[in-house]
């Protein structure tokens, strides 16, 4: 495993160091001017920090304040921010060949036959990819290559999920400010609930429970007169990301997957942010005895440079149109250059960063835990790997959120001193931990620290 000397050197030393106030002089002239000329439909358009320089798990503003990044650019960057090996990478491709538009090009071919080698049982070795620059072009292919192999039309997604932003991926995502007001969106998409077992819907609790959430899909998929007649696939996280963190209980995939087989939908399984390793193994999925139709992927496989995808089945291949999705960009061979460096790191046995991940992971749950045992508002502690969750509520028995400027304070203290980390959940009361997997353990401690205290002075 790689040693935390080694790992050190990847990131600024002293973090975190700040040398003015947040945000500083340099930063708030820039947040200033970035509503004339920018969309703030994104978020963090207008707020601190604003990012200057990067390196590991460190991020640098134009004032010198240096921060303990937590969120890995959400959780795209696995291997840190221009890690050594992908800057090579960048200056040996980038002096070749960058884009090739749909030709083929070797970079690309390459990374096709890599990614076969790494996916998940029943597509390693058997399976062809599609290549796109976000999650959401991986989740919009998805969506039509299903239709199509199936003949089918309806989706079935899960309450809290994000498959992204456009009409048919934002149509799956269930987050109101994603679409509200932009009018109709995909239709034929179903709803059901997700194994959320700290609000279970049914007030039910594991494992007395017997996963009733996963029976209840396969009550929906496989029973007449549910409206689930024509569903051509489930789209499902196996760890789900910005609904709160959560990771299904076992046995819960096993029975979705089943329920699908039944009804004769795919399952297509979402790991665009669980995905590269974050989870302790290369895919989330992996967690699971489940072997999935199709496989979204994106952020940490790209790292510093804009990379998804979608794998899918090698039998499906001949059921689709030739030339039917075509993708200027897609797969250039800047991107795929990077993209099979950062596979190389994150499969590199001498680093070990996924058995690290799992490693770090747990003892960041732990410290987590022992924080709540002596917390009024920590609620529940959750996640695998360097995917960790903390949910916080007004009220331990009530489970009541945090108003939402609470929550606030809470985020921008931990920036006021020096901890960048990003909120999610139903209600936006999750603070969660996905650093790059090169973080130290040094500076993932401190970002516990900080944040157990930041907690602490509040109550």
């Amino acid at each position: 495993m790689i040693s935390e000397k080694e790992l050190a050197e990847l990131s600024y030393p002293g973090a975190p160091k700040i040398v003015t106030e947040i945000p500083g002089p340099e930063s708030q002239k820039i947040i200033e001017d970035v509503p004339k000329y920018e969309s703030l439909t994104r978020p963090g358009g207008a707020a601190p920090p604003v990012f200057d320089e990067g390196m590991g798990a460190t991020v640098k503003d134009p004032d010198g304040n240096i921060f303990i990044d937590l969120a890995a650019g959400v959780a795209v960057n696995s291997v840190g921010r221009r890690h050594p090996r992908v800057v090579k990478a960048i200056e040996q491709q980038s002096g070749k060949l960058m884009h090739a538009g749909e030709a083929v090009n070797t970079r690309r071919a390459e990374l096709a036959k890599k990614l076969s080698s790494i996916m998940p049982e029943g597509l390693r070795g058997n399976c062809v990819s599609y290549f796109t620059q976000s999650g959401s072009g991986a989740v919009e292919t998805a969506i039509k290559f299903a239709r199509h192999i199936t003949g089918r039309s309806q989706i079935v997604a899960f309450h809290g999920a994000y498959h992204g932003v456009w009409c048919g991926s934002g149509a799956l995502t269930t987050g109101d400010h994603y679409h509200h007001g932009y009018g109709s969106l995909m239709p034929y998409v179903i709803h059901v609930p997700y194994a959320y077992c700290y609000r279970c819907c049914f007030g039910l609790e594991y494992p007395g429970c017997d996963l009733q959430c996963a029976k209840y899909v396969d009550y929906v998929l496989n029973t007449p007169y549910t409206a689930a007649d024509d569903v051509a696939a489930l789209i499902v996280e196996p760890q789900q990301g910005e609904g709160g963190y959560l990771v299904p209980p076992p046995g819960y995939m096993e029975i979705l997957k089943k329920a699908c087989e039944k009804h004769g939908a795919l399952f297509i399984a979402d790991d665009v942010q669980a995905g590269a390793g974050r989870s302790g193994k290369m895919w989330s999925i992996e967690h699971y005895d489940v072997a999935p139709d199709m496989l979204t992927w994106g952020k940490g496989m790209g790292g510093d440079l804009p990379m998804a995808g979608l794998t899918f089945r090698a039998d499906f291949a001949d059921k689709l149109v030739e030339a039917s999705q075509p993708g200027t960009f897609a797969g250039n061979a800047l991107s795929s250059a990077v993209c099979m460096t950062n596979i190389d790191i994150l499969t590199d046995k001498n680093y070990d960063l996924m058995g690290r991940a799992a490693q770090l992971g747990a003892e960041i749950k732990a410290r987590l835990q022992e924080g709540a045992n002596n917390s009024r508002i920590i609620g529940d502690v959750r996640g695998r790997g360097l995917f960790v969750g903390v949910e916080l509520v007004k009220d331990k028995e009530t489970k009541e959120p945090i108003d939402g400027s609470v929550m606030g304070k809470i985020l921008s203290e931990l920036l006021r001193r020096g901890v960048i980390a990003v909120p999610c959940g139903r209600y936006g009361t999750v603070v969660r931990f996905m650093p790059p997997l090169t973080i130290t353990r040094e500076y993932i401690d401190k970002g516990v620290d900080i944040l157990l205290d930041v907690i602490k002075n509040l109550e």
